[in-house]
């Protein structure tokens, strides 16, 4: 076995040990691979591992990663920052895009988006603390941007996501995911069809699996430490 395929093992192991812990399926989560400064070869050992959903936070590294590893059909999602002028090609590239925070970046999604790709998933990045190095949107505003997003025909909102500021004690990021659970419920019972709370990375996705979270993003504990960066 290769090592990626060994350490997708174990962090699948351990993602399905901490669901039964808290008395949750395992089979209600889903993993999503970062795969962000990692050549294409990693990705293509995680893919034949089983590993189908992948993330990329670099629009240029990962359009090339991207069209290199087209005929393996994986899910592509981008979870960095979203630039203006960078819209129409993510419109293009990827299959989710989980950090939209305002109406004016979704709405150029939507109107780049190539109907033929069918919509385009997306989920609202929630801002949850002062830190400027984690953006979001404000969660005053989020009824009225997940109507806007709603209402978009090329996209379909799915849910919230949340990167909480990094601690040494990965126990105080829970909070932060008991808040987003708290904004997602409130977000459902007022009619908004949702499946997707996207919350917890290597560092913390038991808390975040605790506070009921429906699809990690995992990079260093599959792929080792960033390449490059």
């Amino acid at each position: 076995m290769t090592d990626v395929t060994v350490t997708l093992s174990i962090i699948r192991d351990q993602i399905a040990t901490a669901m039964v812990d808290c008395g949750r399926e395992p089979t209600d989560i889903r993993l999503v691979a970062v795969s962000k400064t990692h050549p294409p070869a990693a990705v293509v050992e995680a893919l034949e591992a089983g590993q189908r959903e992948f993330a990329e936070n670099y629009l240029q590294e990962a359009a090339v990663k991207i069209q290199t590893l087209r005929p393996y059909n994986a899910v592509w999602h981008y979870i960095g920052r979203i630039q203006r002028n960078k819209t129409r090609d993510i419109a293009a590239c990827f299959d989710w895009v989980q950090t939209v925070d305002r109406a004016r970046i979704a709405t150029r999604l939507n109107d780049q988006r190539d109907p033929e790709l069918g919509p385009l998933d997306v989920c609202i990045q929630l801002r949850t603390s002062d830190d400027p190095a984690r953006p979001g949107a404000d969660p005053q505003a989020l009824p009225a941007l997940a109507e806007t997003i709603a209402g978009l025909p090329r996209l379909r909102l799915r849910g919230l996501m949340c990167m909480p500021p990094i601690e040494d004690d990965p126990a105080q990021a829970r909070a932060h995911f008991d808040r987003t659970r708290e904004i997602y419920d409130r977000l459902c019972h007022a009619g908004f069809d949702l499946d997707t709370l996207s919350m917890g990375t290597t560092l913390d996705f038991r808390e975040a699996i605790e506070a009921g979270s429906t699809l990690v993003r995992v990079g260093t504990a599959i792929f080792g430490p960033r390449e490059g960066r």
